[in-house]
């Protein structure tokens, strides 16, 4: 017997204000704990593999409101994928695991590998980084499901 999608998995429609809201708060995070871990982590190990190749200059206007965008992009990622997650698995570690690991490599883990291959990284700063994103996207993904729950507009 053939089974069409439609009849197989319930659909679920994206709700756009709901979506806005739990994208806005769990920016919070993800803005504040990307500022530290470029702070505390990633700078001081780009400017130790730039030094004497690349002036690292100081943080501008322009810098930061390209880091806000930038933010918002990998929460947006992050919601949604979470969103997906939560339509199959529900409120279950599956959609907590899954959506902080494909957010990761799919935003920050694309960004270093081609950063590395491009010559302007290194394995050592990847394999630094990328576990403290995936346990800052685990934790957003835990804020998420608890902001749908609460968010049902």
């Amino acid at each position: 017997m053939e089974m069409k999608m439609s009849e197989s998995m319930d659909r679920k429609s994206l709700n756009l204000k709901q979506f806005i809201y739990v994208t806005l708060i769990t920016s919070i995070w993800i803005n504040i704990t990307e500022v530290l871990r470029a702070v505390f982590v990633a700078f001081p190990l780009m400017k130790e593999f730039y030094a004497g190749r690349i002036e690292i200059g100081p943080m501008a206007l322009n810098n930061i409101l390209v880091w806000i965008g930038w933010d918002m992009l990998l929460t947006a990622t992050l919601v949604f994928i979470t969103w997906l997650c939560l339509i199959v698995f529900d409120e279950q570690v599956e959609t907590l695991i899954l959506s902080a690991t494909v957010t990761t490599f799919a935003t920050l883990g694309v960004f270093w590998i081609g950063s590395i291959n491009s010559g302007l990284g290194v394995w050592k700063m990847a394999f630094i980084i990328l576990p403290i994103v995936w346990i800052e996207m685990l934790v957003g993904a835990w804020i998420v499901m608890k902001l749908y729950k609460k968010f049902q507009v």
